[in-house]
């Protein structure tokens, strides 16, 4: 990663009571990562992990990034996504009127990650 990224992709999950949980999620951040170097690749969660979608947004905003992707690390766009998402996003661009800030949907419902849990699931039931 260049020592100043001017932009920022957050991975938004959902958090969990137990620290295991996270792993997944964090070969996920480490292989998006790899993947760009030039951009500040982090883990957010909604609840019961920190760092929260607030606190991560200023601290990569406080290093110097202008622009933000949200990425909703979620299956389905249920109320976390449809509702609190939206809540928060409109919270850190009323923060950060200088930064642009915008999001895509759950992953979840992107056709290629529908597709390889389905080559995974076929290949679950044929082992």
């Amino acid at each position: 990663m260049s020592s100043t990224p001017t932009h920022g992709l957050i991975l938004f999950a959902h958090g969990a009571r137990d620290p295991a949980w996270a792993a997944p999620f964090e070969r996920l951040r480490a292989l998006t990562q790899a993947a760009m170097p030039d951009t500040d690749v982090q883990l957010a969660f909604l609840e019961l992990m920190q760092p929260d979608l607030p606190t991560l947004a200023a601290r990569q905003v406080a290093h110097g990034v202008q622009r933000i992707t949200v990425v909703p690390v979620f299956l389905g766009q249920g109320g976390h996504v449809r509702c609190d998402l939206p809540q928060l996003l409109a919270q850190l661009r009323q923060a950060h009127p200088q930064v642009h800030i915008a999001t895509v949907p759950a992953a979840g419902e992107d056709e290629a990650v529908l597709q390889a849990l389905a080559a995974y699931c076929v290949s679950a039931a044929r082992a």
